[in-house]
């Protein structure tokens, strides 16, 4: 796939299209990675393609590896797009890229995107642990050695760090405003994100760092967003089937769910895409959207990976078909997390919930329960704790959440040093020779996720410590009949 193959496909009616050659980059993502290509990209082309204003192109960055680039620029960044479930459109193909940038690489280039003129709006897909944030305080982690080579003035490898030097630049240059915007799932994504890059100001030294927190504040916004649409790994069988509909090789193709959200804080420092035109909510409050998602959506998506583990599932849908699991997530969002949520105007809770809970069953994802494990010591917190404090405040048991957080140290447990988390190391030192509950949960605890009146609360970490034991077990019987009480 290039830009001589898109002719064919727009002339023959299969796939919508931008003017190429009046393309111009307005935007700067980094983390262009599957979701990345079929939620913020999409939405951006769509307005694009609904206004005819074609100054909105994306200078797409990779983020921790170039595999990305090696897929996308031999493209021209042109990818496609394809629909799994109820609903499904035809494939897509997606033209809004302008470039790709390796950012390892090029860390430099990175940097003059950021701080271009023409750029007034970055916006960034890293996953929770990009933001090298301390899952516990949530302020940036100035003793990681990447955030220490970022402030020490090497080419810079953190997305915070590139976000500040950018900014920084565009500060010199006297470049002009221009908004951040996190398309990541955390609550107050973008305040956060506004914190980090002031906590990266914070750590230079004297001047330079008043200076840029000084313009920052006055140049820049971070809205908030609340992102929503399931995309998993893309797979070689996937690349297969979407060459034999297209007639074309796309090494960047992604899959996704028909369903697909976004709600932005309206609150930008500069001109920004006319995202309301392809169907984004703009809003002056986007809290109540992240939280309801957070706790209902991802809170879901994190039980059913982690008890899905325990009792052998592959796949997300398959938790969804196990009547364990799924009666499982459906008392989780149902019973703790809907009633902990101050939920947004129009929003139906039981109906949202019910609707989540029929997305994960969608077979045709082949979303794993390994891929949604991933990288649970950031997962944890922003998506269960909330619902495990509001529970305790109103006096009742955090039942469901507490099994989802003993389902995530059983993981940590059996899978020892290989499981895929930023503090893997950490975990496994903390992890005891014998893994009962009675060993592993103290120890877990203490991992630096947890806040201190949550350690000391023993109705809480009771709870955790009873869960970790039944399904240490074993007894897929146990387990059901405790659920079903």
């Amino acid at each position: 796939m290039s830009r001589l193959t898109l002719d064919s496909l727009v002339r023959s009616g299969r796939s919508p299209s931008l003017d190429r050659g009046a393309l111009r980059t307005g935007v700067v993502h980094l983390g262009a990675g599957a979701f990345f290509r079929a939620h913020t990209a999409v939405y951006t082309e769509d307005a694009m393609l609904a206004t005819g204003d074609t100054s909105w192109g994306i200078s797409a960055v990779t983020g921790r590896s170039a595999r990305v680039w090696e897929q996308m620029a031999p493209q021209d960044g042109l990818f496609t797009v394809t629909e799994r479930g109820p609903g499904s459109g035809a494939s897509r193909v997606v033209s809004a890229v302008t470039e790709t940038l390796a950012g390892p690489r090029d860390p430099l280039a990175v940097v003059e995107r950021v701080a271009a003129p023409g750029t007034r709006v970055v916006t960034l897909t890293v996953t929770e642990k990009g933001y090298r944030a301390d899952p516990l305080t949530g302020r940036l982690d100035v003793r990681d050695p990447a955030v220490r080579a970022d402030l020490e003035g090497a080419p810079p490898l953190t997305a915070v760090g590139r976000i500040a030097r950018g900014l920084q630049l565009r500060m010199l240059r006297d470049a002009g405003p221009v908004s951040v915007v996190s398309c990541d799932n955390l609550s107050g994504n973008g305040d956060r994100l506004g914190s980090l890059v002031a906590d990266f100001a914070d750590a230079l030294p004297g001047a330079e760092g008043e200076r840029l927190r000084a313009w920052t504040a006055e140049s820049v916004s971070f809205p908030d967003t609340m992102v929503d649409r399931m995309v998993p790994a893309t797979t070689a069988e996937d690349l297969d089937l979407v060459e034999g509909a297209l007639g074309l090789r796309d090494e960047a193709a992604v899959i996704a769910e028909p369903f697909r959200q976004w709600v932005v804080e309206d609150r930008f420092a500069a001109a920004r895409p006319p995202w309301e035109r392809a169907g984004a909510l703009l809003t002056g409050d986007v809290r109540p959207w992240e939280e309801a998602k957070l706790r209902v959506l991802n809170a879901g998506h994190s039980l059913l990976a982690y008890l899905g583990l325990a009792l052998g599932h592959r796949t997300i849908a398959a938790c969804a078909a196990d009547p364990v699991a799924a009666e499982a997530a459906h008392r989780l969002v149902h019973e703790e997390a809907l009633p902990s949520l101050r939920l947004p105007d129009g929003l139906d809770g039981p109906a949202y919930a019910e609707s989540v809970l029929a997305r994960f069953a969608n077979p045709a994802l082949g979303h794993t329960t390994a891929k949604v494990a991933a990288d649970g010591s950031q997962k944890i917190g922003p998506r269960l704790l909330p619902t495990v404090r509001a529970v305790l405040d109103r006096g009742g048991e955090p039942r469901w959440s507490a099994l989802a957080v003993a389902a995530w140290m059983h993981h940590v447990a059996a899978a020892g040093p290989r499981v895929e988390d930023p503090l893997a190391a950490t975990l496994a030192g903390l992890l005891p020779d014998r893994r009962r509950a009675a060993d592993v949960v103290p120890r877990l605890m203490e991992a630096g996720i947890f806040p201190g009146e949550l350690v000391a609360d023993g109705l809480f970490t009771g709870l955790v410590a009873h869960w970790y034991g039944v399904i240490d077990s074993a007894d897929t019987l146990a387990l059901g009949k405790e659920i079903a009480l």
